[in-house]
């Protein structure tokens, strides 16, 4: 069965939706704080972050840090529930844009692993230590 990576176009059709997203964060006044004036590398990791998510290369967590790299990123951020549904909808907004694959079973295995996803940054944000973090402390493998 085809994975959801190889759905979404692999890496260049989620590059090009997450690139979408990243410049439209980057506008928006209540995802902007978090992420300042940008990092020149934050499209190529969440690229690299989306790809092993959904089922393509490990490139993650082979090269750029992996999973403990995503918990650096986002400890102390005070992530707030607006922000995590506004983060969520602007990448629902860009996957559209970008013509990312709109059929029922692609979109539905999306929408769930953004929600999870973003609840997993959200917890970790708050964390003051281990006992605080989310229980998932691994990058997931989402399919359909």
């Amino acid at each position: 069965m085809e994975s959801l990576y190889e759905h979404a176009g692999k890496e260049s059709g989620l590059r090009r939706t997450i690139t979408v997203w990243y410049a439209s964060v980057l506008r928006d006044s209540l995802l902007q704080p978090l992420f300042g004036e940008g990092q020149p590398t934050h499209v190529d990791h969440l690229t690299a972050f989306f790809a092993e998510v959904f089922g393509g290369p490990t490139r993650f967590t082979d090269q750029l840090g992996g999973f403990p790299a995503l918990l650096a990123a986002h400890q102390g951020r005070q992530i707030t529930e607006a922000q995590r549904r506004r983060f969520v909808a602007l990448f629902l907004a860009a996957a559209d844009e970008t013509e990312l694959p709109s059929d029922e079973p692609f979109r539905r295995a999306l929408i769930s692993y953004l929600e999870f996803g973003t609840e997993i940054a959200v917890v970790n944000s708050h964390a003051t230590g281990e006992a605080d973090r989310h229980p998932c402390q691994e990058i997931p493998r989402w399919s359909w």
